[in-house]
């Protein structure tokens, strides 16, 4: 996993007092990663637009032009003109090396088209809304048929991660010395394309410091592969799923949980079911249960069972209908217990929390502020907050998985989800490491799907699961 920061100033600041560097060092070294992504990629000779504010985003623009200028055809185009110290250091410099700078836009000809693009307009330090002129630009640069790479953050995407107006839209965002929490919003997730971390003069390991947000890889996966040869299914464990008035999002989970390498698998329903084969059935919770499933297609499920159920000690992951009732109230913060909510539902569980009254929109404009804030009054709770990028909740530590994609937006996907974790506790697996496994490998068989991306099934993720 890597590290990730609200704010990287401070580590800037660091490098300046600590390490004796100096900001034209750490603009120099932003540039040169530009630069050198640029050679790897593309062939000499190509046009090159580059397009800078009047701050130091637009200074590492305006070197950047420095440093390839004679090997590329650069065009350089400054709408705003220089306003800090660096962006006027920085274009003295292209001056006296003789680079053109662009008056209009418009003067740009067919025959002048850039193959690449570089957005270097405002970066991650943007704080208010894009004037008309702006949002304009960006638009004409979105319209552009290129490569384009965005410098530090796409323009447009605010401090919080939001997007007020309209935003650059990057195949490429070189993001400067660390991954920065705004990246990771729902709503950049179409606009930051893949992202690099450049060095700053120093490595990233001494440029770094401490933080309580990490981005997940496929490498903190731990799949639940079998080593012993001398055990039997009672050694993996028992999950029950507590199937409700929907029962296909309990069979589902069940199947799920099964895959995954649950030993036994129980449905717990008041009627009896139409279920595979390896799926036992109950009409209450086996006794030697490891784990328990419960509230996907919940519905209409007698209050007295379910908060028998929530009583239990046994680890339990709980999704969907149990996020609108007070009975919610009596598991937070207990060892064990995994909340997996889509927005909608979160926002209901911090109402009943009392921690925010908030619609779903004032929540998807800073998820991180408003799951940092349940963390903070359960901290032993363990919160998967679904959605575009799924956030991770524990010990006020945010895990931040942005591998999902838009092929589990399909009925079904979160039943699989839920009956992951369910199995990974059900076989010892501790809470977070539950989470982020089962999390991890929702998004890894999502990602290996191979037919058209809106006809993913339930089934066909559980068979993805099946070959990690």
């Amino acid at each position: 996993m890597q590290y990730v920061f609200d704010e990287v100033n401070t580590l800037d600041k660091r490098c300046y007092d600590e390490f004796g560097l100096s900001e034209d060092i750490l603009m120099e070294h932003a540039a040169a990663s530009m630069m050198q992504y640029i050679q790897n990629k593309f062939v000499n000779n190509e046009k090159i637009l580059i397009v800078c504010g009047a701050g130091n985003n637009g200074a590492d623009g305006i070197a950047l032009a420095r440093l390839l200028f004679s090997r590329y055809n650069i065009t350089l185009y400054i709408p705003f003109g220089v306003a800090s110290k660096m962006a006027k250091l920085q274009y003295k410099r292209v001056q006296l090396l003789g680079v053109d700078v662009l008056d209009d836009l418009s003067e740009l000809g067919i025959k002048d088209a850039p193959n690449v693009v570089v957005d270097c307009l405002f970066g991650s330090g943007l704080s208010r809304p894009l004037d008309t002129q702006s949002q304009n630009l960006i638009k004409l640069l979105n319209q552009l048929y290129a490569h384009k790479i965005a410098c530090d953050v796409p323009s447009g995407i605010n401090r919080e991660g939001q997007i007020t107006t309209n935003c650059f839209r990057a195949n490429t965002t070189i993001t400067m010395g660390a991954l920065k929490t705004q990246l990771y919003s729902d709503i950049a997730k179409d606009y930051i394309g893949n992202v690099i971390v450049s060095d700053l003069g120093i490595q990233r390991i001494n440029y770094e410091t401490t933080t309580d947000t990490f981005l997940l890889d496929n490498y903190d996966m731990e799949v639940p592969f079998r080593t012993l040869q001398n055990a039997h299914k009672g050694k993996y464990g028992h999950l029950s799923v507590i199937v409700g008035e929907k029962k296909g999002a309990g069979i589902i989970a069940c199947e799920a949980g099964f895959a995954f390498g649950a030993g036994l698998v129980t449905a717990v329903a008041h009627e009896d079911l139409n279920l595979p084969l390896h799926i036992m059935q109950n009409h209450t919770i086996a006794p030697n249960s490891t784990a328990i499933a419960i509230g996907m297609g919940l519905g209409r499920y007698e209050l007295k069972e379910v908060k028998a159920i929530l009583e239990n000690d046994i680890a339990k992951v709980i999704d969907a209908d149990l996020f609108y009732d007070k009975i919610i109230l009596s598991v937070l913060n207990k060892e064990g217990v995994v909340l997996t909510p889509h927005p909608k539902e979160f926002c209901s569980l911090l109402s009943l929390c009392q921690i925010a009254d908030i619609s779903v929109e004032q929540l998807q404009s800073n998820r991180f502020k408003y799951l940092r804030l349940f963390g903070q009054k359960y901290p032993q709770t363990v919160v998967l907050l679904k959605g575009a990028n799924s956030l991770i909740i524990y010990e006020n530590i945010v895990y931040i998985n942005n591998l999902g994609t838009s092929v589990l937006s399909k009925g079904g996907s979160g039943d699989v989800l839920t009956g992951l974790i369910a199995s990974l506790l059900a076989q010892g697996f501790n809470a977070i490491n539950s989470c982020i496994t089962a999390s991890l490998a929702h998004a890894s068989a999502a990602n290996k799907y191979e037919k058209n991306n809106y006809s993913l099934t339930p089934t066909d993720l559980i068979e993805g699961i099946k070959v990690l």
